[in-house]
C-alpha cells in the first residue's frame, strides 16, 4: 500500500517544528512502527535525519509508543496501542498525520518524542509504601475481597502511556494519577498513606502544570488499557477523606 505521511518535525524544544510530507510503500501486515523503521532506513541512506520516535517493548505493555495518529492517541484502533496498531486498519492510498503526545507538561524533546518524566515525579510524590514490607507474603496470607483485588488489578493495567494527558482538552492527568491511587488504596498494604498519597499526588500533579478533570471522558477512550472513568471517584472520595483527617 502507498501513502502519505504528515510528519510532526522539530529539531529540539525551543524550534517552533513542522508537518513534513513523506511518500512510503508499506505492507499491510507490517505495524506502525515498523513503517516508520522503514521509513527511516531510507532517509538515512538518502543522508537524511531519521524522524525520533518512542519505543521499547513494542508488545503493547511498556507504553512508550506515544503518538497522536490523525489526532488521536495511538491510533483509531480502540483499546490499541501504537506498537500494536497495523497497516491494514488503513486505506491505500490515505494520507496520515502523524504527531507528537500535546500538553504542557509533556513538552517535545525532539519530533514525536515528549519529555514524560512529569509522570515519574508524580509516582515519587506518593506512589510508595513506607513501612518496611519484607520479603513477598504467600498470596493467602493477607485477604483481600475479590471485588478490591479485581478492580485493584484493572487499575493496576495503566502502562503510563500519557495518551489521557494526550486526548484530555485540559491536558489533565487525572485518569493516570487516579489509576495509581486505586490500586495502591484498595490493598491491604496500601492503607498506611492512603490519604496522604492522594493528597501529595494530587498536589504535585497540579503544580508540574497539568490542567483539571472536568469529566469529559476523553481519557478514558483514548487509554489502551481501558482504564475506566470510576478510578477518578475513587480519588476524589479519597480526597474528601483527607481534607476531612486534616491532609
Amino acid at each position: 500500500m502507498k501513502l502519505t505521511l504528515r510528519i510532526w518535525r522539530q529539531r529540539g524544544p525551543r524550534d517552533n517544528g513542522g508537518l513534513v510530507d513523506y511518500q512510503v510503500e508499506i505492507s499491510s501486515d507490517a505495524s506502525f512502527l515498523e513503517m516508520l523503521d522503514v521509513l527511516n532506513e531510507r532517509l538515512t541512506g538518502e543522508g537524511e535525519e531519521p524522524v525520533a520516535f518512542d519505543h521499547d517493548c513494542r508488545e503493547g505493555i511498556c507504553g512508550m509508543c506515544s503518538l497522536v495518529i490523525d489526532g488521536t492517541p495511538h491510533g483509531p484502533e480502540k483499546a490499541t496501542t501504537t506498537c500494536q496498531l497495523h497497516m491494514r486498519k488503513f486505506a491505500d492510498g490515505d494520507t496520515i498525520t502523524v504527531e507528537p503526545w500535546r500538553a504542557k507538561a509533556f513538552p517535545v524533546v525532539k519530533d514525536l518524542v515528549v519529555d514524560r518524566s512529569a509522570f515519574d515525579r508524580i509516582i515519587q510524590a506518593g506512589g510508595y509504601i513506607t513501612a518496611p514490607t519484607g520479603a513477598a507474603p504467600e498470596a493467602h496470607s493477607v485477604p483481600v475481597p475479590k471485588p478490591d483485588a479485581d478492580f485493584a488489578f484493572q487499575a493496576a493495567e495503566c502502562i503510563g502511556c500519557g495518551a489521557c494527558v494526550a486526548a484530555c482538552p485540559n491536558g489533565s492527568a487525572m485518569l493516570f494519577t487516579a489509576a495509581k491511587i486505586t490500586h495502591l488504596g484498595l490493598l491491604p498494604q496500601g492503607q498506611p498513606e492512603r490519604y496522604s498519597r492522594v493528597a501529595d499526588m494530587l498536589e504535585t500533579h497540579d503544580e508540574l502544570g497539568f490542567g483539571g478533570c472536568t469529566n469529559t471522558g476523553e481519557c478514558t477512550l483514548a487509554c489502551p488499557k481501558e482504564i475506566p472513568q470510576d478510578v477518578i471517584g475513587r480519588l476524589n472520595k479519597d480526597l474528601l477523606r483527607a481534607a476531612k483527617k486534616g491532609r
